[in-house]
């Protein structure tokens, strides 16, 4: 996700994988300011479903470097697994991408998977 790190507005990017958790496509959902990005659940899984994807790993860049997850991000994390579990699209992670570091959800325990 190189394009992410260096982008100047925070990018929200979903990524949808088939039943064996690869890739079959991949979509910006949201492109916001420097600070944030708006993004609803509804706009996350409308293209998953068209896709028929198995599940989702999301992803958006954090301008300033810090990949650090804000308390939206959070809440849009919990909205999206909740909305996942309920769709049967699960959503395997979320990845905030930092400068040359990154913060995942998963790895931090901070999602049931």
């Amino acid at each position: 996700m190189p394009r992410l790190r260096y982008a100047v507005k925070e990018q929200f990017v979903a990524v949808f994988l088939n039943t064996k958790n690869r890739i079959i496509g991949a979509e910006i959902i949201s492109e916001g300011t420097l600070t944030g990005s708006l993004v609803h659940p509804r706009e996350v899984f409308q293209p998953a479903i068209l896709r028929h994807a198995a599940a989702l790993v999301v992803a958006h860049n954090h301008p300033s470097g810090d990949p650090n997850p804000s308390r939206e991000d959070r809440e849009l994390t919990d909205m999206l697994y909740k909305a996942g579990k309920t769709l049967g699209i699960p959503l395997l992670d979320h990845v905030v991408i930092g400068d040359g570091i990154y913060y995942s959800f998963q790895e931090n325990g901070a999602l049931e998977v």
